[in-house]
């Protein structure tokens, strides 16, 4: 059991690789707070990790990605139940394709919001906790469309471009303080 006893957080953990990452955090025997978009998705999940993981420590919760205070009182009430956090994964994200023409500012906006400064207020909120201890690993959901682009839909590519520089920025930082900060690059 690699991850026994951590704490781990997964942004966008209700569904697909968020969920699966949750499930392969579990198996490890970590304790796995998954956050998630809205609460019927939230307890939809955690009702299939009922099913699988009896015994194990889970729970859900929904703060606002890009709203700063919502996510840094969220994380401090589970830094203190469970004294610690050692794990965020940064996967939750939104994508979209529409074509430039018809690409409004509120959508653009909202593909931002999450996907870039969604994942800076979790890492912000988390990272504060992992310099007390000396210790941690945040680990960002980019994607290929971030080195490839791709055809509509600009605000998507953009966002994982960016958090590809956030997470190299941040390895540099936050490696001397012993907090890891990688990314992963899925394709479709």
């Amino acid at each position: 059991m690699l991850l026994k006893d951590k704490v781990a957080i997964v942004t966008g953990g209700s569904r697909g690789i968020g969920f699966a990452t949750v499930e392969a955090f579990l198996r490890e025997g970590a304790k796995v707070i998954l956050c998630a978009s809205r609460q019927q998705t939230a307890d939809a999940a955690i009702e299939k990790l009922k099913a699988e993981f009896d015994g194990a420590t889970f729970e859900a919760i929904c703060p606002v990605l890009s709203d700063y205070a919502a996510v840094t009182a969220a994380f401090d009430d589970i830094a203190e139940r469970y004294g610690a956090i050692d794990i965020l994964v940064n996967n939750a994200g939104v994508s979209e394709s529409t074509p430039l023409d018809a690409y409004t500012e509120e959508k653009f906006d909202k593909v931002i919001d999450l996907n870039v400064k969604g994942a800076f207020n979790c890492t912000k909120a988390a990272v504060k906790h992992m310099e007390k201890q000396g210790s941690g690993v945040v680990l960002n959901t980019s994607s290929m469309v971030s080195i490839y682009g791709q055809p509509g839909g600009v605000a998507y590519p953009t966002s994982k471009f960016a958090l590809n520089g956030m997470t190299l920025s941040l390895a540099r930082e936050l490696g001397p303080k012993g907090i890891r900060v990688n990314a992963v690059a899925p394709g479709i």
